[in-house]
């Protein structure tokens, strides 16, 4: 009898020891499965991250196409766009260390800089079939001559762009952005390179010079300029030639086209002088985490039917073969967008500059802003950053999860322990 007992008291205790060590797995499984699934659901996302100029993509306003949802659907590809406001801003980001970044879109003489500084990818054109539609003309060119570093976005000229409500003088010459008549009304680029250009232009020498005499006499004329600003901007711009706060500025063609949709009385100027005639062109920049998801980007930029209709909402020329048939018609036969040979025999493009050039320039630059005397309006460099951070939500889950799986474990392991002392006293009771 006492046996029987025994093995009845043996049964009735290991029961229960394996019944709690059923629950305890179940949960510890269910705990590492929420874990894994926290972890691996976003991390399958692919992702590219775009670094381009404010307002330099289609996004769906006014009809328009939606570029980046157009791709997401496309590919299944997630983008995180985010802007810059200058080539300037740009190679700063890079500098310091924009490894984050899969596609940026510098202009002509910025491609040459950062291949120059080792700071851009070569690209697989395997993974970009529609290179075949970016023409002759678009390759080989001086910032990139053996063609393995960028493919063209846009290409563009820079000229005044005047209120003619206003400004009731015939616009000619850079010389209008030092009228004192436009004291208080006329804006100016904020970033070096475009300043100095207009000052050389307006000296009459190289758009490229490197001498350090003639980058002195342009700061005096940049300087002899401050008095009759209203501020130096970039993409700020927009609202105060639209609006009517200000009246003339120099700035590029293609996003005249733009400004002048919202306010018809805006004109547009080539200088005499010349002026910059530019490429913007897509890159990877060295170290791109996410290089295959980059090239898809960029080759499906250069689908004809994209270009077109990219290039129709955001007023820039489009050097991609087919597009303009997705043009505007009027935007297509602009003489402002797509100038004519004799137009264009007059402009000039910005090359790479020496490291010692670029400082001095620089430096004078700084010097000169540092002087201006009232910066209230002075606009703002910050950088739009409207990229999510998934790698903290995925680290939000993980943390999530591993607390949860403890948190279980250690009432389980108690309830356990209970269960067993109960069990003791039970019997011992017996």
């Amino acid at each position: 009898m006492q046996i029987f007992a025994a093995i009845k008291r043996r049964r009735h205790y290991t029961g229960g020891h394996k019944k709690l060590k059923k629950i305890v797995s179940f949960f510890f499984v269910l705990c590492t499965l929420i874990a894994i699934f926290s972890v691996v659901t976003p991390a399958a996302q692919r992702t590219v991250t775009v670094y381009n100029w404010g307002q330099y993509i289609g996004t769906g306003e006014d009809d328009t196409i939606d570029v980046i949802a157009e791709f997401e659907a496309k590919t299944g590809i997630k983008v995180n766009y985010i802007t810059y406001d200058s080539n300037e801003t740009l190679w700063t980001k890079l500098e310091m260390g924009g490894s984050n970044y899969d596609v940026i879109i510098p202009s002509d003489y910025m491609i040459g800089r950062l291949i120059a500084n080792d700071m851009l990818e070569k690209i697989n054109f395997d993974n970009v079939p529609n290179y075949a539609n970016i023409p002759d003309a678009y390759k080989n060119l001086d910032y990139d001559p053996n063609n393995e570093y960028s493919v063209p976005y846009t290409f563009g000229t820079v000229g005044i762009i005047y209120n003619t409500k206003y400004v009731t003088k015939e616009i000619t010459s850079w010389e209008s952005l030092w009228d004192p008549d436009y004291a208080g009304y006329t804006l100016m680029f904020d970033n070096a390179r475009d300043a100095f250009g207009i000052a050389e232009l307006r000296l009459g020498y190289d758009l490229n010079t490197e001498e350090p005499a003639e980058f002195e006499e342009c700061y005096k004329l940049l300087l002899e300029q401050k008095p009759v600003l209203q501020s130096y901007v970039m993409d700020q711009i927009f609202d105060l030639l639209e609006s009517g706060e200000a009246w003339i500025a120099p700035y590029y063609a293609g996003d005249y086209m733009t400004m002048s949709e919202t306010n018809p009385d805006l004109a547009f100027c080539f200088p005499d002088e010349g002026f910059n005639y530019f490429v913007d062109a897509m890159c990877i920049p060295k170290g791109a985490k996410n290089k295959t998801e980059a090239e898809e980007f960029i080759n499906f930029m250069c689908d004809p039917e994209i270009a077109g209709r990219n290039a129709d909402a955001i007023g820039y020329a489009t050097p991609v073969d087919g597009a303009k048939e997705y043009l505007d018609e009027e935007w297509a036969n602009s003489p402002v967008v797509y100038p004519s040979e004799e137009v264009l025999k007059n402009g000039r493009t910005f090359n790479a500059l020496s490291t010692e050039a670029n400082q001095k320039m620089d430096e004078l630059w700084t010097k000169m802003r540092a002087a201006e005397v009232s910066d209230s309006a002075s606009p703002n460099n910050g950088v739009q950053v409207t990229a999510k951070n998934d790698y903290m939500w995925i680290a939000y889950c993980l943390g999530g999860a591993v607390v949860g799986a403890l948190v279980t474990w250690i009432f389980m392991h108690r309830e356990y322990r209970k269960r067993l002392c109960d069990d003791k006293d039970y019997y011992k009771n017996k």
